[in-house]
Order: C-alpha cells, then sequence, then structure tokens
C-alpha cells in the first residue's frame, strides 16, 4: 500500500497533526498544536483520532509515522506522513514547543 505523503512544510496550519513519538521525544519539542498518541498505544486510542478529516501523521524522522498512516488509511482513514518527521519539520523552521521548561528540540 501506498502511503501519501507531504513535506514539512507544507502542512497546514490547522491541520490535526498527530505525532506518535514516545513520551520523552514529544517532551523535548513538538508542533504546539499536535496530538499526541505514541505509536505503541495508537491501536488501543484509535477511536481518539477523528474519522472526518486528513490525519498528518508525523514522527521523529518519518519511519513510524508511515506505519502509523498505512494503519490508519487500512481503517479508511485519510492519513498521510509528513516526510522527514520532526527533523524535517526543524529543518523547514515550522514552530515548535517543549514540555520541559528548554529550548524545544527533536530528540
Amino acid at each position: 500500500m501506498t502511503v501519501p505523503e507531504i513535506e514539512a512544510n507544507a502542512v497546514p496550519d490547522d491541520a490535526y497533526l498527530l505525532d506518535v513519538r514516545e513520551q520523552d521525544e514529544w517532551l523535548a519539542g513538538h508542533a504546539p498544536e499536535a496530538v499526541h498518541i505514541p505509536m505503541t498505544q495508537i491501536q488501543g486510542r484509535a477511536d481518539e483520532i477523528p474519522d472526518d478529516r486528513t490525519i498528518y501523521v508525523v514522527c521523529r524522522v518519518g519511519g513510524r509515522s508511515m506505519q502509523v498512516a498505512a494503519w490508519l488509511n487500512q481503517l479508511g482513514r485519510d492519513a498521510v506522513n509528513v516526510g522527514g518527521g520532526m527533523q524535517s519539520w526543524e529543518s523547514a523552521n515550522r514552530p515548535m514547543v517543549s514540555e520541559t521548561g528548554q529550548p524545544p528540540y527533536v530528540a
């Protein structure tokens, strides 16, 4: 199955951005409006993900998010992988925040 992919700088500002990284990665730095559901919890929490809009899925470099986007698409959702993940997000100078009180970074 081919998964649609989008560059980080092309993700719409009002997108539903699903961050599937682990907790420590999330705490270090994430997009301000992102929703955090780690990949390891995605199957049990799928009902938290809207089914009426495009889901942009992001991880660190794009591998985990590709898998999650493929799975969501198999469920009938409209999911798109963010190519290059949060590393590309950071490189594109997209906004980031951290939960640690320190400057955000991609862990």
